[in-house]
């Protein structure tokens, strides 16, 4: 199940009774009680402009706020990243947490987890998002929850510590008062980004500083703020968008789009096409120069550029040229071959730079080890591949924040 038809069920109850049933088949629900926790909160509730099909749809999320020019600035998480990030989470009843980035929907799960003894603090930049929170959770019953408006990046330290921080924003940087904010056994699940491609960790506070315990997909609207990350987008058609967080990729737009309608070549490593979710932080941290590549599915069904940019994928880029992983079918490697797919000179060159791709094809990483990975607080860093680092940490804790984000993808690019 990935969407409802609301057109002939308008029953909310069933509607979500179909939805909790599915997160459990598709392992997003792992818990009883998680899985209670979505059959009681009425998620419609908080999602009013939408309609019932949309509201209980495992993978879509709701529009809530739009800036100016139609950019997305908050939505209602999709279901199953919900599910999976609370499990992340591992919340008990009584525990005090704090959400980063509000919503409603979420602070009422985070509400139920805890129960009437715990305590639920959710605090956004944004006060329209903070007051429509607060509507509809007093709306929905859930009056207990603290709704507060402020940068998430400060954390809310009145209420500190908590036994669990929730970030619900794509972040770049983890600052010093979210693990400070932290109780001494406190576990922090935040959405960590690299060029564009977001993986959410669970860290447990270590002393001063943070291990890792697990991580999974995640694709998140950003942080605002002192938090926001200096992310670049550039629109190379209708469809089209490369984006990334490293100042140093060139993104010209005319060069690449054009690049697009000259022939492309394709090449093919003989490895089955398999670990998409490890392969992608593995290229990411490899890749000298990367972006990460969106196309639109109407793109797609022209041929113009492949189906694994449908999600995105990251991609080589260079001033007039880019190359990006995608399969082909292949019964000789159980199913689909993995290979690349180059538009531009660099491409077709025999010495193009297409070929920096191509190891990472070939043997497979490890599958990534989902516990018991360090990040320390202190000054000895851990450095990604040499000339990969995509931004300077502001933090007055040196490159905790960076290191927290390598180290979890370096470990499942299977790198350590």
């Amino acid at each position: 199940m990935t969407a409802i038809d609301d057109s002939t069920v308008r029953d909310p109850d069933a509607l979500r009774a179909d939805m909790v049933r599915a997160l459990r088949d598709q392992d997003a629900i792992t818990s009883e009680p998680v899985a209670a926790t979505f059959a009681a909160v009425p998620r419609h509730r908080f999602a009013p402009e939408a309609s019932l099909g949309l509201a209980y749809d495992l993978h879509r999320t709701v529009p809530v706020k739009k800036d100016e020019h139609g950019l997305v600035l908050n939505v209602m998480s999709a279901a199953h990243l919900q599910a999976v990030m609370l499990g992340q989470a591992g919340i008990e009843p009584g525990m005090k947490v704090l959400e980063v980035g509000s919503g409603g929907v979420n602070a009422a799960y985070l509400q139920e987890l805890v129960g009437p003894g715990g305590e639920v603090t959710t605090v956004d930049i944004d006060r329209d998002i903070v007051d429509r929170a607060r509507l509809c959770l007093d709306e929905a019953g859930y009056t207990q929850v603290k709704t507060v408006v402020a940068d998430g990046e400060s954390g809310v330290p009145d209420g500190a510590p908590y036994d669990r921080i929730i970030v619900t924003a794509a972040a770049w940087d983890i600052p010093p008062s979210w693990i400070s904010g932290l109780a001494e056994k406190g576990r922090l699940v935040v959405p960590l980004a690299v060029c564009g491609t977001t993986r959410s960790i669970a860290f447990d506070r270590d002393g001063d500083g943070l291990i890792s315990r697990s991580y999974g997909l995640a694709q998140f609207v950003p942080m605002q703020g002192e938090g926001a990350a200096e992310e670049r987008k550039a629109m190379l058609r209708d469809g089209v968008v490369v984006q990334t967080d490293d100042v140093r990729v060139p993104l010209n737009a005319q060069a690449l789009n054009h690049a697009l309608d000259t022939a492309r070549l394709g090449r093919w490593s003989g490895a089955a096409y398999d670990l998409p979710d490890e392969l992608d932080p593995y290229l990411t941290l490899n890749l000298s120069s990367v972006a990460r590549l969106h196309a639109d599915k109407e793109v797609i069904e022209r041929g113009l550029v492949e189906a694994s940019a449908r999600l995105g994928v990251p991609a080589l880029v260079g001033e007039d040229s880019i190359a990006y992983r995608t399969r082909l079918e292949n019964v000789e490697t159980g199913g689909y071959e993995s290979g690349v797919i180059a538009h531009g000179p660099a491409g077709r060159s025999p010495r193009g730079r297409v070929r920096e791709s191509a190891p990472p094809l070939g043997p497979r990483p490890p599958p990534p080890r989902s516990r018991d990975v360090p990040v320390p607080a202190g000054p000895r860093p851990l450095s990604p591949p040499p000339g990969r680092r995509t931004a300077t940490p502001r933090h007055r804790h040196g490159d905790l924040a960076l290191r927290a984000r390598d180290t979890i993808l370096l470990r499942s690019a299977g790198r350590m």
